[in-house]
């Protein structure tokens, strides 16, 4: 069971997300439900640790499994969903993940494994986040300063 949960009064969401750079590029996706592009991850199971989750997410998005991980950041986030509109509280853990020894990092654009929705993995190119629709939109400044420990962020962004 997903931590998630829709109320009357918006969704609360649980993930995790997967912060991948490789040659100043980072790994973002989109896939046939959202404009924009977002960082690959996804929720937290009941009972299954958040760098579990994000382990397994990795591996069922990218077929890969990340070297190492480091947790960079907590983020509460506030927020309108742009596609659906719907209102979120999310709770969001963002790991640095190692990917240099996996294929990924040898190609531009690609196609993810998922089948759900069509998943578009691509490199975007760290000088060009500011003007990419990309969310979180906080990832867009701290990309270039990441903590040497982890962080607890609030973001509002409605």
């Amino acid at each position: 069971m997903d931590l998630t949960f829709k109320t009357e009064n918006g969704i609360f969401n649980y993930r995790v997300c997967a912060v991948i750079l490789n040659d100043d590029k980072l790994l973002a996706m989109k896939n046939d439900k959202t404009p924009y592009f977002f960082l690959p991850g996804g929720r937290v199971s009941l009972h299954e640790s958040a760098e579990t989750a994000l382990r397994r997410e990795i591996k069922e998005e990218l077929g890969i499994a990340p070297k190492k991980v480091k947790p960079l950041w907590l983020a509460e986030s506030f927020f309108v969903e742009d596609a659906d509109k719907e209102k979120f509280h999310e709770l969001c853990i963002y790991y640095l993940v190692d990917v240099s020894e996996t294929e990924i990092t040898e190609q531009e654009c690609f196609e993810g494994l998922e089948t759900e929705h069509h998943e578009v993995f691509e490199w975007l190119p760290v000088d060009t986040l500011q003007e990419q629709y990309l969310y979180p939109l906080f990832i867009k400044d701290k990309i270039h300063s990441l903590p040497k420990h982890f962080e607890l962020l609030t973001e509002y962004e409605y």
